[in-house]
């Protein structure tokens, strides 16, 4: 079976599922697993390479009040890749190719992550309601895509056996957690401007032993002010910047220093803020939000 994805987290679970061998052809954010990086590209983004994350936040806004996308198909390579399957999205124009977005010529069969009520992936792009508009948000529903995947692919089996794993040790990690003193976390998943992460991150958060202060399991992301950060007093800040990577996070972390209050959290008086790489374990809805949830964990547990 020939695979397209159309989304990274897509090409995440298909290759989880033992079907990387499948996949022709992926999106230009395809980074992971390293092996599908040598395969070619079916998109291309607007951005240039060097924006600002402001930068980056006034274009994703622009193109979504225009109802457009900082996201292309290119529907040449797409034929070139003559899919059997395509797996994509059909929920956010904004963030990824949606799957209505391929002409109808070229289409074949789809499994959108959402169509099973699963997430939606926006690596490197964000802004507005835009930010992974999707229906689960929580554990019920953020191993149905994998089963969704695993079915359409023929590998059923092989996505139970996933399922079960990513369990397992999410219940490792809260099991090591339990008894823990909890501390109160603030995570930032957009530093200019700042945006709270929302979705899963909260129950990561919870899964790793502590308490987000900025959100709640379900909720979207959304823009928040620096002063609700201070007056959230968190014992830990996670920079989580969508797409980025903690080289990144931490660059863009430095702006953070520049304002008021800064020295005043708690957080940063006991040095407990730390850039990750949010691009691999949060924002993209696949089995490495479970590596997520365990870095949490190790950085909770590191007074």
């Amino acid at each position: 079976m020939r695979l397209v994805s159309l989304v990274p987290a897509a090409t995440e679970i298909a290759c989880a599922l033992g079907a990387a061998d499948d996949l022709v052809a992926v999106t230009h954010d395809d980074d992971h697993p390293p092996q599908v990086r040598r395969l070619p590209r079916v998109t291309r983004t607007s951005l240039p390479p060097d924006a600002t994350s402001h930068e980056i936040d006034a274009a994703v806004k622009t193109a979504a009040e225009r109802r457009e996308s900082t996201f292309h198909l290119d529907a040449g390579a797409l034929r070139d890749a003559r899919p059997d399957l395509i797996l994509g999205q059909t929920l956010c124009a904004v963030c990824a190719i949606t799957l209505d977005q391929v002409p109808r010529a070229l289409r074949a069969p789809v499994v959108p992550l959402d169509a099973s009520r699963g997430p939606v992936c926006a690596p490197r792009l964000r802004g507005g309601t835009a930010r992974r508009s999707a229906p689960a948000r929580h554990s019920g529903g953020r191993h149905r895509p994998a089963r969704a995947h695993g079915n359409a692919i023929g590998r059923a089996r092989a996505a139970e056996l996933l399922v079960a794993s990513l369990r397992a040790r999410l219940e490792a990690v809260r099991t090591r957690s339990a008894g823990r003193s909890r501390p109160r976390v603030a995570c930032l998943e957009w530093l200019d401007p700042l945006f709270n992460g929302g979705h899963w991150v909260p129950e990561q958060v919870e899964i790793a032993g502590g308490t987000d202060v900025l959100g709640s399991p379900g909720e979207r992301s959304r823009e928040i002010a620096w002063a609700e950060v201070v007056a959230a007093s968190p014992d830990v800040l996670v920079l989580m910047p969508c797409g980025f990577d903690e080289r990144r996070a931490a660059s863009d972390g430095q702006r953070l220093r520049r304002l008021p209050g800064w020295d005043e959290v708690p957080a940063v008086r006991a040095g407990r803020v730390h850039p990750v790489d949010g691009n691999a374990f949060f924002s993209r809805p696949g089995p490495r939000l479970v590596d997520g949830a365990e870095l949490l964990a190790r950085l909770f547990a590191a007074a």
